[in-house]
């Protein structure tokens, strides 16, 4: 299982990764879109979700353990849900195979889950709606792998990219950056991503971009991934 030994580490360094989020997948389909798009996956990006921390109603334990048997690549779990359920959420994903979760910094209780997912022998990642102030990040950068900054509203499709986004993800880069090369944390970028806003976001710091339809839709997948993965150049 990827979730046991998988590190930051690992990943490839020098270009834009690529983290696929298989809420843009065909449900009825999972395991025929993953096949097409596994090739040129760095990264899954799962979103969790109760309804309640964020509107929607997203991907269950029971899903994620079907998907980690159609693939070898790191499963990155964003848990959106309520205090009350967030630790027991963690040990059911760490459990179904994930290889990163990722909890909310509004989250309360924010401090105990990046510890039960680092006991878990899994990559704790913290993740700043846009109403939360990026300096909020700094208070983490010791303990995580992955920092997500949400460039749209939680849990709605389709919307485009905050005018905040690009600002914020800078002053991450910058707190990131103060931190040294021994401690590889990867910034990323996720909502409103989109082929006019892929460079702008890389420009400002992103290491991987939460890609949805600009890669499953794409009319030349081949195509579009290279021209992603041209997003090249900046130590990581």
């Amino acid at each position: 299982m990827v979730s046991s030994s998988f590190g930051i580490a690992s990943l490839p360094r020098g270009r834009l990764l690529a983290e696929m989020s298989l809420w843009s997948a065909d449900l009825a389909r999972m395991a025929e879109d993953m096949k097409r798009i596994d090739p040129y996956t760095d990264i899954y990006h799962l979103d969790a979700a109760d309804g309640h921390f964020s509107p929607a109603f997203l991907l269950f334990p029971d899903l994620v353990a079907a998907i980690r048997r159609n693939t070898t690549r790191p499963l990155h779990v964003h848990l959106m849900v309520e205090d009350a359920i967030l630790l027991d959420q963690v040990k059911q994903f760490a459990e179904a195979g994930a290889s990163i979760i990722s909890v909310h910094a509004e989250n309360a209780n924010a401090d105990e889950a990046l510890a039960l997912i680092g006991s878990l022998g899994l990559v704790p990642g913290i993740v700043l709606q846009l109403h939360t102030p990026a300096g909020a990040a700094k208070i983490y950068l010791e303990r995580i792998g992955v920092l997500t900054f949400l460039g749209t509203r939680i849990g709605v499709k389709g919307q485009s990219l905050d005018s905040s986004a690009t600002a914020r993800l800078r002053e991450a880069r910058i707190m990131i950056d103060g931190k040294g090369p021994k401690h590889r944390i990867l910034l990323a970028a996720d909502g409103g991503i989109r082929e006019n806003t892929v460079p702008d976001l890389y420009a400002s710091g992103a290491d991987t971009v939460v890609m949805g339809s600009l890669a499953l839709n794409a009319p030349d997948l081949a195509a579009r991934m290279a021209w992603v993965r041209a997003h090249a150049g900046r130590a990581q």
